[in-house]
């Protein structure tokens, strides 16, 4: 594995970030040696947030495309874009796409020596500053956060690699070479037990502070009492799926329930709720719109347009195309009427998009042939036919006949001349993650999705009533089948979370992707000579190998760590 070694910081430029309500500023700090961290406040405060800035986002981490192309929601319009290597057969322990790896050690081996060499710092030759309280304030909750931090990046090891070597203080660059693995399930319960032990030390609310405020709130975007508890519950509902609950014990979706209900609770008894405009959950100043709904964001690319550059269509100057949703996602949008998908409605034509009357998310994340203002300075309606000015076979084309809208800030601007660029924020934890998130653990737990008790007053129809709500897409019929529930569930999740990072993962957790992964859908549109349109679905295979569930180690750490084992089948 990588070196878990003593790490100390060289010159580094830190980057902006943001939780919830409030942004942080950009500082440059030289972290020279031990001695020179611990001259100040600002220089501590350097530390954690150099920390804060592994966290993951993905703004087209595989240049350019999203993990969202390794799953069935889209299809990245260039070939040869290493993303095709999760489903074309090249994915191996040398070719391991091990980014998650390297930066999540790194954040461990970071947060292991500030919990051992920055605690317990008393600034005396600052104490006379009249700030001093509330710089101590903020000092003396450092530590929680960076145990929150720490509990993160081993989540999304685990949730990557299973089994995954554990370590919770500095370590030599002998001793790390010599770590076995842990079992998922020890790494799960660490998890959720260090939430729990640090769920009622960490800030509650930074934007209730009272004296302890300080005047210059700039980096007050930090992990709180929510974000623990959203961790939480998202560990605990991996740790009882299917891929990881081998043995189907129920306790675990008790666990999960119980962890679920305990955000909810806790984030609507501070007037936390779903934002009214699910579009403003990616608007740049979602920081401050969307706070009722977004309990943790990663905020990024102030000055970056390339999630735009990426993704918006191709035939706009400056514009490349990129991750382009499929068909396969599109009829996951119900018609909104009746609350069925198109391949559910009588006289289907599935060679017919049907594209009237659908789910408002629809609109909200994909861009389809006609659309107009998108983005808002391009005066021609989109055509995404087959010699369309957006459509194929321009280089970049799509070929799916849809652009992506999600994510992607229709203001910004990709023409020399009148370029501009707006924040983004990654949303790591929100409300409508967590309402799913408990419907699913109430469902696994109670055997039925309208099942109450007296620890659970609220059924998982209930819960997905508050996302549907939202979205103006009426409630789950009664009566249904638990085998027709589970469907509607994953329909459901799959349209509200798109192009958040779940997709991929949720059905691995489920180990569903055999059946999911192994093809997509296309759409393709021909432009006919009376200007009517002829569409033809085109499925596309891919490979699949129940391997992939997990990722390979990567070769170079087995080969530096005699102790670690590869995953199956790679």
């Amino acid at each position: 594995m990588m070196k878990l070694k003593n790490v100390l910081y060289g010159a580094a430029c830190l980057l902006a970030l943001n939780a919830c309500s409030e942004k942080m500023d950009y500082h440059e700090y030289n972290n020279y040696d031990e001695e020179f961290v611990k001259l100040n406040f600002g220089n501590v405060g350097g530390l954690i947030t150099d920390i804060y800035l592994g966290m993951d986002t993905d703004f087209g981490n595989y240049s350019g495309a999203l993990l969202a192309s390794a799953s069935d929601e889209s299809e990245y319009a260039y070939s040869g874009n290493q993303i095709a290597d999760f489903y074309n057969g090249a994915w191996s322990p040398t070719n391991a796409k091990s980014s998650i790896w390297t930066s999540s050690y790194a954040g461990i081996a970071k947060c292991n020596q500030y919990l051992e060499k920055f605690t317990g710092l008393t600034f005396p030759e600052l104490a006379l500053n009249a700030d001093y309280p509330q710089q101590m304030f903020r000092y003396n909750n450092y530590p929680h956060e960076v145990r929150f931090l720490r509990a993160y990046f081993y989540f999304n090891l685990v949730r990557q690699y299973g089994d995954v070597p554990f370590v919770d203080r500095v370590i030599t660059a002998d001793e790390s070479n010599t770590l076995s693995r842990t079992p998922a399930a020890e790494i799960f319960e660490y998890i959720i037990s260090e939430c729990d032990a640090i769920k009622n030390l960490i800030i509650a609310d930074y934007s209730n502070l009272g004296d302890m405020a300080l005047k210059d709130p700039s980096e007050t975007g930090r992990a709180n009492r929510r974000t623990v508890l959203a961790l939480k519950a998202r560990a605990a509902l991996y740790a009882a799926s299917p891929l990881f609950n081998t043995g189907g014990d129920q306790e675990l979706w008790h666990r999960a329930a119980t962890a679920c209900k305990e955000l909810i609770d806790d984030c609507e008894a501070s007037g936390m709720k779903l934002v009214s405009d699910y579009s403003t959950l990616w608007a740049t100043d979602s920081y401050v719109t969307a706070v009722n709904e977004i309990i943790f964001g990663r905020r990024a690319n102030r000055t970056s347009r390339s999630m735009e550059e990426y993704n918006f269509p191709v035939g706009l100057e400056g514009c490349n195309g990129g991750n382009c949703p499929t068909q396969t996602l599109v009829d996951a949008y119900e018609f909104q009427a009746s609350g069925l998908r198109p391949d559910q409605t009588a006289d289907y034509d599935p060679n017919l998009p049907y594209y009237e009357g659908r789910d408002p998310r629809f609109a909200l994340t994909v861009a389809k042939n006609g659309d107009e203002k998108w983005p808002n300075w391009n005066t021609t309606p989109l055509q995404t036919y087959q010699g369309g000015l957006n459509g194929q076979p321009l280089s970049g084309g799509t070929p799916t006949s849809y652009y992506l809208k999600k994510y992607c800030q229709s203001s910004v601007d990709t023409r020399p001349g009148t370029a501009n660029a707006f924040w983004h924020t990654w949303i790591t934890f929100r409300m409508g993650e967590a309402y799913l998130n408990y419907a699913e653990a109430l469902f696994r737990y109670l055997g039925s999705p309208y099942a109450t008790d007296s620890e659970f007053p609220k059924s998982a129809v209930d819960m997905l009533k508050i996302v549907r709500d939202r979205a103006k897409m009426p409630g789950f019929p009664v009566q249904m089948s638990n085998e027709d529930f589970w469907k509607k569930y994953q329909n459901e999740r799959m349209v509200e979370l798109a192009f958040e990072g779940h997709r991929f993962w949720d059905v691995r957790r489920w180990k569903e992707a055999a059946e999911t992964f192994s093809a997509i859908d296309e759409m393709k549109i021909t432009r006919n000579a009376d200007d009517t349109y002829t569409y033809t679905r085109q499925t596309v295979a891919r490979q699949w190998n129940d391997k992939m569930y997990f990722f390979p180690i990567p070769q170079s750490e087995l080969t530096k760590n005699p102790n670690l084992t590869q995953n199956a089948g790679w």
